[in-house]
């Protein structure tokens, strides 16, 4: 059976709901010889041509801190960086116009104005937004978003939208099917089946995006047979000592959350604290990076038993080609982070859509007709399968393969099995976005 990209909204909710819960407290690809090093004559010049212009979008100044949304960005802009000095495309430079919509509505749809009618971008790669409320003048505009993180509805809602993880839905201008989005319970599968996991525990703020995340994580639980535990905190003045004592006493294998960054932090200190001891402590792909030492400096034993999951190749594996191509062109980074590694792909893709329109001309519609295929694209092995697809009503099953990884200090970030082959028939759970 051909293996098949996650559709991975699960995961946006889960980036929404922490977002949310924060703002309220305050194909083909480059040769590999492109990014290849060495001093070699035949090397191509840096390109001169006209430009071809990109648009990325950044909620790079947002009330949920500095940061937050950065990673694609600069891992997107590492890779144009490369691609300029490299010949570009065609001989053409990429030239990056970059707005900050400053995480507001009113700003993003400043950005969209400025890029689209302004400086006429060609598409748009690595959008990373809190609030898209211009999602409708890009689509309405053609554009083609390349690559984006969906925290909101926007890549599953328009036409012309291709995220970084895949769509099955119509994208007719109504989210998901009639509102509705699905996301697959492989997550859960994975550790029953590798780990043994039997109960978890989902812990969660006492407001409105934290504990609706927390019933979709709920309920594909206990669609996976697992027994839940609940813990429920107060987002003013969260317990979350009383939080991991109660879940040490029920005998806790796993621990999902709906929480921040601190509030992982604290959760993190207090079940080391109790001596709460978990086969793991699960995050998504937003919290995959090298900052965990510090993030979590006083919480030794929970620190070394986080996972993360998503959809794209470690990026601390080194050992695969693609993966040190990127790192070798961020290594000027304080950090690194998989949403980095995400971006960079999303450039790539913008690329290779752009490669196969220079005899006839790169234009909006050129790249669009690229994305717009019914083919897998792997950012030459960097994600699982990307497939793009208009669905008329919603999978009730799915095959769907994971990432996955876990921190041990002294290693970082040690992968779990190949991402392609850690694959699940698994049922498809609807939600509200």
């Amino acid at each position: 059976m051909r293996r098949s990209r996650p559709h991975r909204a699960a995961e946006g909710a889960a980036a929404a709901a922490l977002l949310l819960v924060l703002g309220t407290a305050c194909g083909s690809r480059l040769p590999e010889s492109d990014f290849e090093h060495g001093g070699r004559s035949n090397a191509p010049a840096p390109s001169s041509g006209t430009p071809v212009r990109v648009g990325i979008i950044t909620s790079a100044t947002s009330p949920v801190g500095g940061n937050t949304f950065t990673g694609p960005r600069d891992g997107a802009k590492a890779y144009f960086d490369r691609l300029n000095a490299r010949g570009g495309i065609g001989g053409r430079p990429v030239e990056v116009r970059e707005c900050d919509d400053g995480g507001s509505g009113v700003g993003n749809n400043t950005c969209v104005h400025r890029l689209i009618d302004e400086d006429q971008v060609v598409a748009l790669a690595a959008t990373t937004a809190l609030d898209y409320a211009g999602a409708s003048r890009v689509s309405h505009a053609r554009v083609p978003d390349i690559g984006g993180q969906p925290i909101g509805a926007a890549y599953d809602t328009w036409p012309h939208f291709y995220g970084i993880y895949g769509s099955l839905a119509p994208r007719n201008g109504t989210p998901g099917w009639n509102g509705k989005l699905y996301g697959g319970t492989e997550v859960y599968r994975y550790f029953k089946r590798e780990k043994g996991a039997r109960t978890a525990a989902v812990v969660s703020y006492n407001q409105a995006a934290s504990a609706a995340y927390a019933r979709l994580v709920e309920q594909g639980l206990k669609a996976e047979g697992y027994k839940v535990v609940t813990e429920q905190v107060d987002f003013a003045l969260p317990n979350f000592r009383a939080a991991a004592a109660d879940l040490k006493e029920q005998g806790a294998d796993l621990v999902f959350d709906a929480v921040d960054t601190h509030g992982n932090a604290q959760l993190c200190k207090a079940m080391d604290e109790v001596g709460a001891k978990v086969t793991a402590k699960v995050t998504n792909v937003q919290n995959w990076t090298s900052t965990v030492p510090d993030d979590y400096k006083d919480s030794p034993r929970c620190r070394n038993a986080l996972w993360a999951t998503g959809s794209s190749r470690n990026y601390e594996d080194t050992g695969n080609a693609a993966v040190r191509r990127f790192r070798d062109a961020t290594k000027g980074l304080k950090t690194h982070s998989q949403w980095q590694l995400e971006g960079w792909a999303a450039a790539m893709w913008f690329t290779d859509a752009a490669k196969s329109c220079t005899q006839t001309g790169i234009t909006r519609a050129c790249v669009d007709a690229f994305m717009n295929r019914s083919e897998d694209y792997t950012a030459g092995g960097l994600l699982v399968p990307v497939t793009f697809e208009r669905l008329a009503d919603p999978p009730k099953d799915r095959r769907t393969c994971l990432s996955v990884a876990r921190w041990q200090d002294g290693r970082g970030w040690v992968s779990q099995g190949d991402m392609n082959s850690n694959c699940f028939d698994v049922p498809q759970l609807s939600y509200r976005p």
